[in-house]
């Protein structure tokens, strides 16, 4: 991190490298900012392989942070805004967090009522749910400290110290079921992985990238921050992300690339043709709704980036801006350089022909360097089982067939989610779709307009899915907000069944 900071400051001093709607910092201001915080760091505690909580909205600050942080080796550890008191003290504990970064407040939350209380920052804590947590700072108390003149000097020899083997990151993931789990990736494995997909994701140097995903999450960590840090660029952000105002940042930074979620762009793309507001300087390899129709690829012709926490993002892709070949339009691209992918039986873990659905395994210097409190992550042979299902072709395109936790029988066929939930997704009107087998039953919970019926999704999807995948038990919600969610922002498995067992309502 720090060589590659140094490097962007040398190179591009006056560039922007984080804007959000009332500030910004240019690659040389990073560069010298961090570097103080860094120090400030120093004085706080902070040192090789510390770990640390980061507590905070996406903004400038976030990425600051981040960076001062694994400039001298010390471990990040991103938390979500979202994380209710028991989540967030379970993800400390489980990652041995030792000092905690936060926000006072955000959305109404007071973070600092959900963690430990201490008389005076200064002084180490003593909680013996939390044995490694020993101090609790707030963001604008670490920018007001003034960092010493040792410290300067340590930075310097701390970051020279940083080797490719070191941790950098402890990432929560979770599906729908269990505790997160926190993934360590190295400085190795977590830039390869990056510098692996930027081709796919179209980012370069002269990309002006925004992307909505939390910076806790891969998708805004790897694809967002890291990815414009090796990439040169400039990354645009805010914390709470809304049509107006976000349409308003896209056209007046002048937004090249948008990444994140199909959703928010097709809810953007209806403000935008309410409003009569484009956003003309976006290219292909954004995604497709905020488009004009000309530049607009015919459905399924793009790959979907296709990754996880465990691969620090996407393993496997195509370029966005470029159709697949016809033969493998519907599959998420090839593995990425350096990944391994193969798949196997489920039942006896062996690996199986080309185009037999089975279990995604991964191998390669960019997926995980552990699990906290685990040592069961590898087979023998070093590859991570995914719990993914797929299949690959003879061409090396890899297709998706959802979780091998979550697929089903109905009558004795199987259905597949996630197969279900994209038929869903493809009807107008439809914002969000989840699938779940409810007694015995293929069940739905969809995000929708207040006209939709399920008498008329039903027959929307019944060219595109047999009789027994089509969901006869149904919730139809009007906003997004009313989905179950786990802690990490995913649905919550357990959450949807209960909703779907009350039966048909919005």
């Amino acid at each position: 991190m720090d060589r590659l900071i140094r490097h962007n400051s040398a190179t591009t001093p006056d560039k922007p490298a984080v804007i959000e709607p009332e500030t910004s910092l240019t690659h040389g201001e990073l560069d010298s900012t961090t570097r103080r915080l860094a120090a400030v760091l120093v004085d706080a505690g902070v040192g090789k392989g510390t770990r640390v909580g980061v507590l905070l909205p996406n903004g400038t600050a976030w990425v600051q942070l981040a960076v001062a942080l694994t400039r001298i080796g010390a471990v990040l550890v991103p938390l979500s805004t979202l994380l209710r008191p028991p989540e967030l003290r379970a993800q400390l504990r489980v990652a041995a967090v030792r000092i905690v970064v936060t926000v006072a407040e955000f959305r109404g939350r007071r973070y600092l009522e959900d963690l430990p209380p201490g008389p005076d920052p200064a002084v180490p804590l003593s909680d013996p749910a939390l044995p490694a947590l020993r101090h609790v700072w707030t963001i604008d108390q670490l920018f007001a400290r003034t960092p010493s003149a040792p410290a300067r000097g340590i930075v310097d020899a701390l970051a020279e110290s940083v080797c490719a083997a070191d941790p950098l990151v402890v990432l929560f993931t979770s599906g729908s079921r269990g505790m997160p789990k926190g993934v360590v990736h190295s400085h190795g494995s977590a830039f390869g992985a990056v510098r692996a997909g930027l081709a796919a994701r179209c980012i370069d140097a002269t990309t002006r990238l925004y992307l909505p995903m939390p910076f806790f999450w891969v998708g805004g960590l790897g694809g967002g921050v890291l990815s414009a840090l090796v990439a040169g660029a400039t990354l645009i952000t805010e914390a709470i992300p809304q049509p107006e105002t976000t349409l308003e940042l896209l056209r007046r930074e002048r937004v090249t690339l948008f990444r994140g979620w199909p959703d928010q762009a097709e809810a953007l793309a209806r403000r935008a043709a309410e409003l009569d507001l484009p956003v003309p300087t976006l290219r292909p390899g954004s995604l497709e709704a905020l488009l004009p129709p000309a530049l607009r690829s015919k459905p399924g012709a793009r790959a979907n980036l296709f990754g996880m926490t465990e691969s620090f993002g996407p393993y496997c892709g195509y370029p966005a801006d470029t159709d697949l070949p016809d033969t493998a339009q519907g599959s998420c691209g090839r593995p990425f350089p350096g990944m391994e992918v193969r798949i196997t039986d489920p039942g006896d873990g062996h690996p199986v022909p080309p185009g037999t659905v089975g279990v995604i395994e991964l191998r390669g210097p960019h997926i995980l360097r552990g699990i906290c409190g685990r040592d069961d992550v590898l087979t023998r042979d070093g590859f991570y089982p995914t719990g993914d299902l797929g299949r690959l072709d003879t061409q090396g395109f890899l297709f998706y067939h959802g979780r091998s936790d979550d697929m089903f029988k109905v009558s004795g066929a199987t259905v597949y989610p996630s197969e279900v939930e994209r038929a869903l997704r493809a009807v107008d009107g439809v914002d969000e779709a989840f699938v779940a087998e409810v007694a015995g039953s293929v069940g739905a919970v969809v995000v929708c307009d207040p006209a939709t019926t399920p008498e008329s999704l039903r027959a929307e999807v019944r060219e595109s899915l047999s009789a027994f995948k089509i969901p006869t038990v149904w919730v139809l919600l009007d906003s997004p907000e009313l989905v179950p969610r786990g802690g990490t922002g995913k649905a919550d498995l357990p959450g949807l069944r209960a909703l779907l067992a009350q039966g048909t309502h919005r």
